[in-house]
């Protein structure tokens, strides 16, 4: 299980060409190695066309990479079919089709959702808006004293008989890992449609879809080292079939006439117009360039560095961490107490350190937390000790200069 960081690296232009730089913020969006870059260029170069029913070769080739691209995430993830990966622009565009497409099939007035208080924006505000325009009741799932999703409370909005359940497999937060199988289970035997946001998730853990059982599951590509503007929704195939579309027209059209339209088959009934051709090349590139890698050294060189990271600062005085040590993905949000998250984060990008500062997309949980904000340090693989011991050096200086 030996994994060498430093060649790991040296796959990523930036770090060859900004070896000054300390990235830790692989939570928002992760450098791409040049893998990805390639497989991109390359087909821009060589393969530009549009996909799907184009008569000449450099169109039938552009299908013939795209549908491969659908094959290689569909292999990765397990799926029973490839039918079931739907390409979207991303994790958010993915929890918006799907709010739309369960109101009025699965979802009627009356109805209940269960959701997280960890959830990001962008699985709360899509329920919201179409659960409050259909009569859709939400519930959220309280967290406990320790931060970590309260399992009881859990169980005892189950029996509301919610009709979906949606829920983060780690906070893009505090980096917590739900217990998602043990929830997705849960769930199941309530009879509640089970949704998981693995946009965090899916770079901690390769998820096996036929052995985690959820019903839907989303990622964004960038968070997985792919290209941005690509993400993926895995769904089952009978369940995809009852989603409503979200966008019209394009190749998700069979037939079309002033008098009515008939839809086309999965996958292709739900993506609308002209797809990111090149960005779900590069996101299978992705996939297959971390095929070449141990995941189980990846994910323990990782827990080494945060392990490093959370006792180093735990050793400063005046910094508030929020982050559970254990059980957490790699990530890691904390305060200077009495400082703006921003004014810390600023401070450490005049040392090229670069973090992320304020909410996060989750105001929510920070509103039960009782706090304004935090900064958020993020890991990848790409990060080394050094990065580590650099960054303690530098928020201890900054904790000296604001106190």
């Amino acid at each position: 299980m030996s994994f060498n960081v430093e060649a790991f690296r040296a796959e990523f232009a930036f770090f060859r060409q900004h070896p000054d730089w300390i990235y830790l913020d692989s939570a928002a969006t992760m450098h791409k190695p040049d893998a990805v870059i390639k497989a991109e260029v390359e087909f821009y170069q060589q393969h530009n066309s549009n996909v799907h029913r184009g008569a000449h070769q450099l169109s039938q080739e552009a299908t013939k990479l795209f549908e491969q691209a659908r094959d290689t995430v569909a292999q990765a993830l397990n799926v029973r079919r490839r039918e079931e990966i739907i390409w979207t622009s991303g994790a958010t565009a993915a929890l918006n089709l799907l709010a739309c497409g369960l109101m009025g099939t699965v979802l009627k007035p009356g109805d209940r959702i269960l959701l997280t208080c960890l959830e990001h924006h962008a699985n709360i505000v899509p329920w919201q808006f179409y659960c409050q325009q259909h009569g859709v009741l939400i519930d959220v799932v309280p967290l406990t004293n320790e931060l970590e999703l309260d399992i009881a409370a859990f169980q005892k909005l189950l029996e509301l008989k919610p009709k979906v359940v949606a829920m983060a497999e780690v906070s893009n937060v505090l980096g917590t890992i739900a217990p998602v199988a043990q929830l997705v289970q849960l769930a199941k035997a309530a009879g509640a449609i089970t949704v998981i946001d693995g946009a965090q998730g899916i770079v901690w853990q390769r998820p096996d879809m036929q052995a985690l059982d959820a019903d839907f599951y989303v990622f964004s590509g960038h968070k997985l080292y792919g290209p941005t503007g690509i993400g993926v929704l895995y769904g089952r195939y009978e369940l995809l079939a009852l989603l409503k579309p979200l966008c019209y027209g394009g190749e998700m059209i069979k037939t079309v006439s002033f008098t009515g339209t008939t839809l086309n088959q999965l996958p292709y009934k739900l993506e609308a117009g002209t797809p990111n051709i090149a960005g779900a090349i590069g996101l299978a590139a992705a996939v297959s360039w971390l095929n070449n890698f141990d995941s189980a050294a990846l994910t323990a060189h990782k827990q080494q560095l945060f392990t490093e990271l959370y006792l180093g600062c735990q050793a400063i005085k005046g910094l508030q961490l929020l982050s559970p040590q254990q059980n957490n993905a790699g990530i890691l949000a904390l305060n200077i107490k009495g400082e703006h998250p921003t004014d810390v984060a600023a401070l450490l990008n005049e040392q090229k350190i670069a973090v992320r500062a304020g909410t996060h997309c989750a105001m929510p949980l920070f509103q039960a937390l009782q706090l304004s904000g935090a900064v958020r340090l993020s890991l990848a693989a790409y990060n080394n000790s050094h990065d580590i011991k650099r960054t303690l050096e530098a928020l201890e200086q900054t904790v000296e200069l604001l106190q």
